[in-house]
């Protein structure tokens, strides 16, 4: 692996299971119907999946792994039709079963055809599933396809649920009988996010040592949040690759709008935020947006100047100073320098981010914090109102990830915001937390809220 001996993209222990077929057939509603849960973007548009996309899913107490790749375009009909088509032969050569889905309102089409060729080497891993068979006269139709010479055709309708209990019988029947570990649900989630084109997805690939997702020039090739596991040492991890966030004004409809609400929800569910900038054009103003979204979610951040190979004429120390001064409620946040196009620096990331991750776990012991809270405020006076004095009569930590310290004080509406920044900024003095926010939470006295 590319600078980044350590690491080595965790192996699926459970069955995979690769759903492929020609655009806009239903794979992405068969996934989300497989899975439970609203996985991957569904937009009547072709094109709309590129990456391949995973979800676990379970029948009869067996677990498996399903894939959701792009429609493949066997004839290059499309600018990333050689990115997905590639990706769709990964996913064929990973899976232990292929779901091939064809459309039943469409009939058999020269592009099945060519996708069934591509299929036929590994025929005995194939189920051919004849999708939108929403009634009986589609689903009687589906013979039609038998004549691609991969077996009989299973006939379902993924939006409707219809005939889906049988496609999983027939799958797990099919299936290797091994025994095999789930993914654990928790553990540590690290999202790269950031505006279009500043290399998440070459970033991704380069910590992977390997091209999981589709990387391209044109702003916008990701479209949904990617989840893939990467084993660093010991610690299994989950990353999750994301939609560039475009500024409100500029999201639009449909599959645009989709993305971003996408990419936000990975910053609500990650523990560590990868916040990637361009070093050819520093800190737009979503890149402030996107900061913010981190700090109102209390989730951990590295920041990474990306293309610094192309970076002219500013030295590290200089653009750390230009983060510092515009980037004030985040200063906390550890910077790091890298070129996806040359692997530079990236050996540095999962360090950093297993750093941050510790720094949100640390506990502080009770007596210390007290006794470090009441030098911080007897060094500085605490805000007051008329006669009334804020006065500190206990503090504890209660919770890790992200740090929470509760103060009990005589009136907590004698807090004044500066004076809470002033004991966040003596904490971290005294303790450290590089890389996380913290959560400061003050309790008048009796306050059981």
């Amino acid at each position: 692996m590319t600078n980044q001996q350590d690491a080595t993209s965790q192996p699926n222990r459970t069955p995979v299971v690769a759903i492929v077929g020609r655009q806009n057939v239903g794979k992405s509603t068969l996934l989300n119907r497989l899975a439970g849960r609203r996985v991957a973007i569904v937009e009547d548009l072709p094109g709309t999946t590129r990456d391949r996309l995973t979800a676990d899913s379970s029948w009869l107490g067996r677990t498996f792994t399903l894939i959701d790749t792009g429609g493949v375009e066997a004839k290059g009909g499309s600018a990333f039709s050689a990115d997905i088509n590639r990706q769709v032969n990964v996913a064929i050569d990973e899976a232990d079963m292929i779901l091939f889905l064809v459309d039943a309102k469409d009939g058999l089409l020269p592009a099945d055809i060519d996708i069934a060729t591509m299929l036929r080497p590994v025929k005995s891993r194939v189920l051919l599933v004849s999708n939108k068979s929403d009634n009986n006269k589609l689903a009687m139709s589906a013979p039609e396809f038998a004549r691609l010479g991969l077996g009989e055709p299973i006939a379902i309708s993924a939006f409707h649920g219809r005939g889906i209990d049988r496609l999983l019988d027939t799958l797990l029947e099919r299936l290797p009988q091994v025994s095999y570990c789930d993914h654990p649900a928790d553990g540590l989630k690290i999202a790269i996010v950031g505006r279009p084109n500043v290399g998440k997805s070459s970033i991704l690939n380069r910590l992977l040592g390997e091209e999981r997702v589709i990387v391209s020039p044109i702003p916008g090739t990701t479209r949904d949040s990617v989840d893939t596991i990467l084993e660093f040492g010991e610690q299994q991890i989950t990353i999750i690759d994301t939609a560039g966030i475009k500024r409100r004004g500029r999201q639009g409809e449909g599959v645009d709008k989709y993305s971003v609400n996408r990419s936000l929800e990975a910053i609500d569910r990650c523990d560590i935020a990868l916040l990637v900038l361009d070093a050819s054009e520093l800190l737009a103003a979503q890149d402030l947006h996107i900061a913010g979204y981190i700090q109102q979610a209390f989730k951990g951040i590295v920041i990474i100047i990306n293309k610094w190979d192309v970076a002219q004429n500013i030295s590290q120390a200089a653009v750390t100073r230009h983060l510092r001064d515009n980037l004030k409620f985040m200063r906390y946040a550890p910077v790091l320098y890298t070129s996806a196009a040359e692997g530079s620096g990236i050996s540095e990331i999962m360090p950093q981010a297993l750093n941050v991750y510790g720094q949100r776990m640390k506990r502080i012991g009770t007596s210390e914090l007290n006794s470090t809270a009441e030098q911080v405020m007897a060094a500085h006076a605490p805000p007051h109102r008329g006669t009334r004095v804020l006065k500190l009569l206990y503090a504890t930590q209660a919770e890790v990830n992200p740090p929470t310290f509760v103060f009990f004080v005589n009136d907590a509406a004698l807090m004044h915001f500066s004076y809470q920044r002033y004991i966040e900024n003596q904490l971290r003095r005294n303790f450290g937390f590089e890389g996380t926010p913290l959560r400061l939470v003050f309790k008048s006295r009796g306050d059981k809220k």
